[in-house]
């Protein structure tokens, strides 16, 4: 986990064309997405075609995501960050007070990707990101590219991230926000404020996740 400082980033919205700043709290980001040996040694499950303990876990919906991050919280003595109810209900309640582990909010990843820089990428992108350009069309292991400042790797490319926002409920009811970009995608979708967005039931052969704590420490 890497230790991410407080600051505020903007966001933005294509469709309303509308910008709004965000003030970021310290909190702590994975430092590579979540690998499929994680994930099954959490889950006993191997989501997702491709097969490979450093590469990054794929195939997972959002309310996978959710639950693993409870299922590691408890193996590591936090408490879980989310109370679950009906998933076709889509009842769930995030607890800000737990230490556990939880997705990050989109403003929490955008500024931990930007990593203290403002344009589209915080480095050169074939230095940085797996996307169609170099990918071979495939997943790569993680960390096989240069980190950020902040010590993220994989922020871009390779597989996009599931957080915790809804996308836009007016349009999309309860679509979930994904950012990063995957190996499939051109260079303008492995942006650090490029946005798409699934629904939390969906499992995409180009969708991961990292995690995220509040740690008492971290605020």
């Amino acid at each position: 986990m890497i230790a991410v400082p407080p600051g505020r980033v903007t966001l933005s919205d294509r469709r309303t064309r509308r910008s709004w700043q965000v003030e970021v709290a310290p909190c702590l980001l994975g430092a590579f997405p979540v690998t499929q040996e994680l994930y099954a040694a959490v889950t006993g499950e191997w989501p997702g075609a491709a097969r490979g303990d450093r590469l990054p876990v794929e195939g997972v919906s959002w309310w996978d995501a959710v639950r693993f991050c409870n299922a590691l919280s408890v193996r590591d003595g936090y408490t879980p960050a989310y109370r679950l109810g009906d998933e076709a209900a889509e009842e769930i309640f995030w607890d800000e007070s737990a230490d556990g582990y939880r997705l990050p909010t989109e403003a929490e990843w955008e500024h931990a990707c930007r990593a203290g820089t403002t344009g589209p990428h915080y480095a050169s992108l074939d230095e940085i990101a797996w996307y169609r350009g170099n990918s071979d069309e495939r997943l790569h292991e993680v960390g096989g590219k240069r980190p950020n400042a902040w010590g993220l790797h994989d922020m871009l490319g390779n597989v996009w991230d599931w957080c915790w926002d809804v996308y836009d409920a007016e349009v999309y009811g309860s679509y979930r926000v994904l950012r990063g970009g995957g190996w499939f995608d051109e260079h303008w979708s492995c942006r650090s404020s490029a946005r798409r967005r699934s629904h939390p039931t969906y499992r995409v052969d180009d969708v991961g996740f990292r995690v995220a704590r509040s740690e008492a420490e971290a605020r």
